[in-house]
């Protein structure tokens, strides 16, 4: 007994002991933080070392002081810390971070990247952050080992020709002597740049570019510098300063880390906005040319987003449509491409409504003067950019793109050519989506829309009519005005027709329209009840696979089941097995199964002889808990 006293008196002693420590290892990793934040790296090391002295096993003093190392280029110490952590912890993510960061450094990039992958074996989760929108998984970080890799073997193979004294390294070299002489004529510059473009024609060229300080050497060339940055040039400046652009594009094709050193030259990252809307076609076609070796690849985008002011580009790609020439479908494609980034569309939100909005609505209203192809193309892109909400609140409450979007539609409706069409397609896409905004300007232009839309309900373009019903599907909710107008022009029997045609987005859009107009309008519950004999095309519309439309078919029905004979005209049909079917079911929209229950209580209600057809399917139950929807309704 007195032995196993003294061995519990030893353990509350060491527990305590190791509390003590605890205490004080905790304090000095909050020294070691501060000192790391303050930039006293020595002293943040010092603390950390000082921690572990009382705490061997305290993981986060290990990679605490392995990110200090780092700082101070300490790389060895810094792996040998994040292995002591890792015995800690075999699960220590950021001990497999920082040492990848130090074997990269140190240009082990294998073990680098069995770092980095090592970490996506420790938390599965971390692959949603790791991988890029429709790319296979390729964490960032192993991305720039391997990029670092290639670079350092790019690298290794140029140095190699240029010993072996090939024709290509060697004029590469001298080339860029004789560009880097001052105070030659500009001329001299252009036709030697000319010629450095045309040897730079494959990696080994573009990376001996590079080792020889090629984009140091153009950055301090007065005469290039003249040529990019002047506001007028003379017919020798824009020769140069397109001879500098096409001398960009063969150093950057496929090469990225060309592409991120060349945005980070200032001249360049100031002026390449400036080349694009320098008015020159030349230089614009030039510079189209470059951005698009950026904007075709995702980590081209990213750099574009990461070293350019963005704001403006939207406006000023967007006044390319006015161009006749490819210009216009080359800043078009660069704006399909650019639009995948979430850092552009939101740079994008900071001048929309001062910049590139007006013009977007000055290019719609006229539409039959500029370059039609890129015109559609621009309406698309707008619309996409719609799925950002602070961008679709913008143009929703622009009276002037509703306008512009109307003048479109309704110039076509007096001929038009393919091209004209699908602006049209487009506009109806983008009104579609303006239309998930509710705001006054919508309601007070909600007749004119609707009015637009029916017109076009006879074009010949099927893909135009379904988009029309359903931005009539979406703008009639917001005006009773617009209602009464559609019914008027007939919407029921236009409805009834296309839903009788089929079509999977047709019955979508066809089937809310006539909900919303039979569920205010008297006249087009008795007009839907007259065109939809016996309700054929509502009862088939309730067999639907959609549940949003059998839902909307339910409700449409239940509110003409108040017209005199729509109750007697289903005597015979198979509507009770189907209502009861949906208002038992288990479909994932709670909606169904109410609207399908309130229209069965209205059925009877109207025709107490479907009631005997209920008995004999046992539904009593379901009409009975049903009728506390048929009385809110």
């Amino acid at each position: 007994d007195a032995f196993l006293a003294m061995l519990e008196k030893d353990a509350k002693e060491r527990a305590q002991q190791r509390k003590r420590k605890e205490q004080l290892a905790n304090a000095l990793k909050e020294e070691g933080n501060e000192a790391f934040r303050r930039g006293d790296l020595a002293g943040a090391i010092r603390s950390y070392s000082e921690g572990l002295e009382q705490l061997r096993d305290k993981q986060e003093l290990y990679t605490n002081r392995a990110q200090a190392y780092l700082k101070i280029q300490e790389y060895e110490k810094a792996i040998g810390d994040c292995e002591w952590a890792l015995k800690c912890n075999e699960k220590c993510i950021k001990a497999y971070f920082l040492m990848g960061k130090a074997h990269l450094a140190l240009k082990h990039y294998p073990e680098a990247r069995q770092c980095y992958e090592k970490i996506l074996q420790v938390d599965p989760q971390k692959e949603n952050l790791f991988k890029g929108k429709g790319q296979t998984l390729l964490p960032p970080c192993v991305a720039e080992v391997n990029l670092e890799e290639k670079r350092m073997k790019d690298e290794e193979r140029a140095e190699k020709e240029l010993q072996a004294g090939t024709v290509a390294a060697l004029s590469v070299k001298e080339l860029l002597q004789r560009l880097g002489t001052p105070g030659q004529d500009i001329l001299f510059y252009t036709g030697g740049i000319r010629l450095l473009a045309a040897v730079v024609k494959d990696c080994t060229g573009q990376t001996l570019f590079r080792t020889n300080n090629g984009f140091s050497i153009l950055g301090d060339n007065g005469a290039v510098r003249g040529s990019l940055c002047a506001e007028r040039r003379s017919p020798a400046e824009v020769e140069l300063c397109v001879s500098v652009l096409g001398l960009w594009q063969a150093v950057c094709a496929g090469n990225e880390e060309n592409q991120r050193l060349l945005l980070t030259q200032p001249a360049v990252s100031a002026q390449l906005p400036e080349l694009l809307s320098s008015g020159i076609p030349e230089i614009q076609r030039e510079t189209l040319a470059l951005v698009a070796l950026y904007s075709e690849s995702e980590s081209g985008r990213k750099l574009l987003v990461k070293h350019q002011d963005l704001t403006r580009w939207l406006q000023i790609l967007m006044a390319f449509v006015k161009s006749s020439d490819a210009r216009a479908g080359s800043a078009m494609n660069i704006l399909c491409d650019l639009i995948a980034e979430e850092g552009f569309k939101t740079q994008c939100r900071v001048l929309l409504s001062t910049g590139a909005l007006p013009l977007f609505t000055q290019l719609l209203a006229s539409a039959r003067q500029v370059n039609l192809a890129a015109l559609s193309c621009a309406i698309g892109i707008v619309g996409s950019l719609c799925a950002d909400p602070g961008i679709r609140t913008q143009l929703a409450e622009s009276r002037d793109c509703w306008q512009g979007c109307l003048k479109l539609l309704e110039e076509s409706l007096d001929g038009s050519t393919p091209s004209y069409q699908e602006c049209v397609f487009a506009v109806l896409g983008l009104m579609m989506n303006l239309l998930l905004e509710s705001n006054g300007i919508i309601q007070d232009l909600a007749v004119a829309i609707s009015g637009r839309c029916l017109a076009l309900l006879s074009h010949q373009d099927g893909r135009i009519v379904t988009r029309a019903i359903g931005v009539l599907s979406r703008a009639l909710p917001a005006s009773s005005s617009a209602v009464e107008e559609a019914v008027k022009a007939g919407v029921v029997k236009k409805m009834i027709k296309f839903l009788k045609a089929g079509g999977q987005l047709t019955a979508r859009y066809g089937i809310k329209t006539l909900c919303i107009c039979t569920r205010s309008s008297r006249q087009a519950q008795e007009e839907l009840v007259k065109a939809d004999k016996r309700f054929a095309v509502l009862l088939r519309l309730l067999e639907s696979q959609e549940e949003l439309v059998v839902g909307n078919a339910a409700l449409c029905l239940s509110q003409c089941l108040g017209v005199a004979g729509a109750g007697r005209s289903l005597l015979g049909s198979n509507v009770v097995l189907l209502l009861l079917r949906l208002a038992g079911g288990d479909a994932a929209r709670t909606s169904v199964q109410e609207n399908a229950a309130i229209a069965l209580g209205k059925l009877c209600a109207a025709e107490p002889r479907h009631i005997h057809q209920l008995r004999k399917l046992n539904g009593l139950a379901i009409l009975n808990s049903s009728m506390k929807y048929v009385h809110s309704s």
